[in-house]
C-alpha cells in the first residue's frame, strides 16, 4: 500500500489555480522530494496531506486512510514540519513535546522524547522555554514536535530554511536514519543539492502541475546532460564539433574554449579523437556532471 495517494487534487483561491489536477503516489519507505519555484503549490499541497486544508477536487489518503473521511487515523501516520515557525512561548522544549505526545494519546513517552531530543541536539536546551531559543533551536523542537509519536510518514517543508550548516547535518543525519528503519519521508526544499543527496525520487510542480517525476538520477540523466569544456593550445574545433557547443559565441570569441554539450562520458573519447585528427592540441580539459539544479532550470523555462 502506498505510503500517500493523491489523486486529481485541485485547489483554487478565488481566481489563483493553486493545485490543477496533482496525481502522486509515494511508496512506503521513499526519501521523495517535492520541489518547485515559490508559488508552485508545494505548501498547499503539504497542507492538503496534512488536512489544514480541504481541496476542491480529488482525494488524499495516507497508507489508505482518506485525509478527510479518516481524519484521526490519516493524522495519526503523519508528522508535518511546516515552513514558519510556530511554538508555544510558555513552555519549555520538554514540555512542548509533551503536549504534542498528548495530542496523539501518548503517555509515558519520555524515553523517546529524550532520544528525540539527543539525535537533534536538544538535550541541554530540554528545560529552556521556547521564547528564549534562537530560531535555529526552535526549527529543531518543529521537527522534534513532528517527530515525537513516531509517524511512519514524515513530511519536511523546507525544514532547513535560513538554518546553519550544523543543523542541516544533524537533520539529515537523525530523518536519514528513521528512513533507512523505514519511514517515508517527503521533502520541499529550495536547497536543490540537498534534494540531489537525499531523494530517491524526485516531482516537480510548476503552475499547480505536476510537470516531472522520475528518479533523480534519471532525469538528470535524460533531461540534461553533461558538458565538456575544452581549451586549444593551437588549431581550431572542428565543423563537425560545432554543433556541440553549448554557447554559440564562443565560436566567434577567438579564446579558443568552447563548452560542448554531451549525454554520458561514452562521448568524451570520440570527441577527443576528433581533435587529435583535426591537429588541434588540448591545453585544458574538464567534465562538469550535470545535476539537478541543470534539471530544475531547464524543466522550469520550460525547456524539454
Amino acid at each position: 500500500m502506498a505510503a500517500i495517494q493523491i489523486r486529481r487534487v485541485e485547489k483554487s483561491y478565488r481566481s489563483l489555480k493553486a493545485l490543477d489536477g496533482v496525481s502522486l503516489t509515494i511508496e512506503a519507505g521513499e526519501f521523495f522530494g517535492l520541489l518547485g519555484p515559490n508559488g508552485a503549490g508545494k505548501t498547499t499541497l503539504i497542507s492538503v496531506i496534512a488536512g489544514l486544508n480541504r481541496a476542491d477536487a480529488g482525494t488524499v489518503a495516507i497508507h489508505g486512510h482518506d485525509v478527510v473521511n479518516d481524519y484521526r487515523q490519516a493524522r495519526q501516520l503523519l508528522g508535518v514540519v511546516p515552513q514558519e515557525l510556530v511554538f508555544d512561548p510558555f513552555f519549555t522544549v520538554r514540555e512542548t513535546l509533551r503536549i504534542q505526545s498528548g495530542y496523539f494519546g501518548l503517555k509515558n513517552n519520555d524515553a523517546w522524547i529524550d532520544e528525540v531530543m539527543h539525535h537533534l541536539d536538544l538535550t541541554n536546551k530540554a528545560d529552556a522555554n521556547m521564547r528564549a531559543l534562537s530560531g535555529g533551536m526552535k526549527r529543531r523542537v518543529l521537527v522534534a514536535q513532528a517527530l515525537v509519536h513516531k509517524p511512519p510518514v514524515i513530511v519536511l517543508d523546507e525544514p532547513t530554511a535560513g538554518v546553519d550548516v550544523e543543523l542541516r547535518q544533524t537533520l539529515w543525519k537523525f530523518v536519514s536514519r528513521l528512513n533507512r528503519e523505514g519511514h517515508t519521508v517527503v521533502l520541499t526544499t529550495h536547497y536543490l543539492e540537498e534534494a540531489q543527496a537525499l531523494c530517491n525520487r524526485v516531482a516537480m510542480l510548476k503552475a499547480g502541475q505536476v510537470v516531472a517525476l522520475d528518479t533523480t538520477a534519471s532525469l538528470i540523466k535524460r533531461i540534461s546532460g553533461s558538458q565538456l569544456v575544452v581549451r586549444l593550445a593551437a588549431g581550431a574545433l572542428p565543423a563537425e564539433l560545432q554543433t556541440l557547443v553549448s554557447h554559440p559565441d564562443e565560436l566567434m570569441s577567438g579564446n579558443r574554449q568552447y563548452t560542448l554539450r554531451v549525454n554520458d562520458c561514452a562521448e568524451v573519447e570520440p570527441i577527443l579523437s576528433k581533435l587529435r585528427l583535426s591537429g588541434a592540441v588540448i591545453d585544458d580539459m574538464q567534465l562538469h556532471q550535470a545535476d539537478l539544479e541543470d534539471v530544475f532550470i531547464q524543466i522550469m523555462e520550460g525547456e524539454k
